[in-house]
């Protein structure tokens, strides 16, 4: 394998693994693909489908964690509001937990399939991540 191969894997990989960037700094989940994609795609045009991908997976995840997030505002304000009118001490407890459980697991869905990713790219092969609306062409 050539130096250049090995450039290009190890940038591809890096274009999957940046978004682990969002478990420090939530945007950077986002940013730090699009970063490393934007900085090597002209010089190495090879991992342009890898950057392509990592950051439209990566939109995917955030417009689906903010819809889950509204929603889970939603359900523990009415939860929480019903409550006061009952007068429940415990009403902020019980409105959301569900939801709140699919926030994290959505999360860990997003770092494994990120590792998958990279993994993948660093041996070379391309990666199409599932559920992944292409934002970016």
């Amino acid at each position: 394998m050539t130096t250049r191969d090995q450039n290009v894997r190890t940038w591809s990989m890096l274009c999957h693994l940046s978004a682990l960037a969002g478990l420090l700094w939530w945007p950077g989940a986002v940013l730090a693909p699009l970063i490393v994609w934007q900085i090597k795609k002209n010089e190495l045009p090879e991992i342009d489908p890898h950057g392509k991908e990592a950051v439209n997976f990566q939109l995917t995840i955030l417009i689906i964690y903010l819809i889950a997030r509204v929603i889970l505002g939603i359900i523990v304000g009415a939860v929480f509001g019903i409550g006061v009118l009952w007068g429940s001490p415990f009403a902020f407890v019980g409105g959301g937990f569900g939801l709140l459980s699919i926030l994290g697991i959505i999360s860990l869905v997003a770092i494994i399939l990120a590792v998958i990713a990279g993994i993948k790219a660093n041996n070379g092969e391309p990666y199409k991540y599932p559920f992944s609306i292409k934002f970016v062409k």
